[in-house]
């Protein structure tokens, strides 16, 4: 079981443009989601896919730096670019990253893999389809039949979400959500807005260089509500809407 991680990331965000290539403690918030990915040591291969705006040489130049592979597609059709970027890649399954979640734990990208590989027929696995973790920390994977499903059915902003359609129109797909305990599902660390910045700053103002395990990292914010007050006003777009 092949599993190939592609991260989502481009500079065009309409709340905080730019924001992936920021510099968070050193290094971009990008690296910072490569890392995760290379640290879990649990996946085949690793790609990011951004589009071939003018304004994403500058994601494909931090791509070269970092020495990941990078692949450039459609803007909005973000389902399409994944379907390219996977294309001539030995893979059986896709775990998406979006490259606005700086704070990612390998452990969770680690288990989600695990999982995956040893429950034989699935075809989705999400740490979201009951949301237990804060924002910013959720894995998904997506075997390749049911991404090329969706890349031939879905419209709409189902192009945008790449997996939605998936989980929205499961059809006999087998499904498959983790849950971690004790939730924490109101907490924030995906970034978004100048308000997640200023969060996901003092985590790593505190922190440092590293990644921080989710426990860790919740028990760190529930025990400074002026942290966690930063962004707690902060909606995350409907799907339709992003």
């Amino acid at each position: 079981m092949r599993i190939v991680g592609i991260v989502q990331a481009r500079m065009g965000s309409t709340r905080l443009p730019g924001k992936v290539l920021r510099d968070l403690g050193g290094r971009s918030v990008l690296s910072w989601v490569v890392r995760a990915a290379r640290e879990a040591a649990a996946l085949d291969d690793l790609v990011v896919a951004t589009t071939i705006e003018p304004a994403d040489d500058a994601v494909a130049a931090e791509c070269r730096a970092l020495g990941v592979a990078c692949h450039r597609g459609p803007v909005d059709d973000v389902l399409t670019r994944f379907v390219q970027a996977v294309a001539g890649r030995r893979a059986d399954a896709v775990m998406r990253f979006t490259a606005d979640c700086p704070l990612l734990d390998p452990a969770v990208i680690r288990e989600a893999a695990l999982v995956y590989r040893a429950v034989p027929g699935l075809d989705y696995l999400s740490t979201s389809l009951v949301r237990t973790l804060p924002r910013g920390l959720d894995v998904e994977i997506v075997g390749r039949t049911a991404l090329e499903r969706a890349d031939r059915e879905a419209a709409a902003f189902h192009r945008t979400h790449v997996t939605s359609y998936v989980y929205e129109h499961p059809g006999d797909a087998r499904l498959l959500g983790l849950t971690y305990r004790p939730a924490a599902d109101d907490l924030r660390v995906t970034l978004d807005t100048e308000h997640d910045w200023e969060l996901i700053s003092r985590v790593v103002g505190e922190f440092g260089d590293r990644y921080v395990p989710v426990k860790a990292l919740v028990s760190w914010l529930r025990a400074r509500p002026e942290v966690c007050g930063l962004n707690a006003h902060v909606r995350q777009k409907a799907l339709q809407d992003a």
